[in-house]
């Protein structure tokens, strides 16, 4: 999943909340770093990714673009799934999509000074483009997948894939009804 899944999965413990977000960049011991509710958050990041990752709703979905887009094949599949969870917000949030998001944005502030840099760099962007909320409409999602393409060390062409989204929207949106429920009970069974 996603930033905005990650985000969501997270509870109202802002602590766990940044883990969660920075999970990504903080690499293997670099968690001792932090405090005890900042790695629970990074903990749950890491099992939320590999839960994931081994889903086979989820695999459904990445062999459908592993030819074109080879292995970053998952990556856009997260971003895909972030995509109809925010499109669907209302089904799991009482809080409006706008409001949770400039409520992140505020709140994670706070963290600041121990977010890692490429965080720090990313959430300039990221909330004055407000990527999270606009990750409901296609236009959006492109945007995000054409940034990270120009990012990439190698030939990515996930500057195409809301195209792949777009050609496959209704298998696309099955798999990640089947598949966020389960993420949700095993988010709530983490310990």
């Amino acid at each position: 999943m996603n930033f905005l899944a990650h985000i969501f999965l997270s509870g109202s413990n802002e602590q766990v909340l940044v883990g969660n977000f920075i999970g990504d960049f903080v690499k293997g011991s670099q968690m001792k770093e932090y405090g005890e509710e900042v790695q629970n958050g990074i903990r749950l990041h890491r099992s939320i990714d590999h839960y994931t990752d081994t889903h086979p709703v989820v695999l459904e979905s990445k062999v459908r673009l592993r030819d074109q887009f080879r292995h970053y094949a998952p990556v856009i599949v997260d971003i895909f799934y972030d995509h109809f969870l925010a499109k669907f917000w209302g089904e799991f949030s009482q809080i409006p999509l706008l409001d949770f998001t400039r409520g992140f944005y505020h709140n994670i502030e706070k963290y600041s000074e121990i977010l890692p840099k490429g965080v720090k760099h990313m959430l300039g962007y990221m909330s004055k483009d407000n990527w999270l909320y606009n990750y409901q409409y296609i236009e959006g999602i492109d945007r995000a997948l054409s940034g990270m393409s120009r990012r990439t060390k190698f030939e990515s062409k996930m500057e195409h894939a809301s195209k792949a989204l777009e050609e496959n929207y209704e298998a696309f949106e099955n798999e990640f009804r089947r598949f966020f429920p389960d993420l949700q009970v095993h988010v709530a069974n983490f310990k």
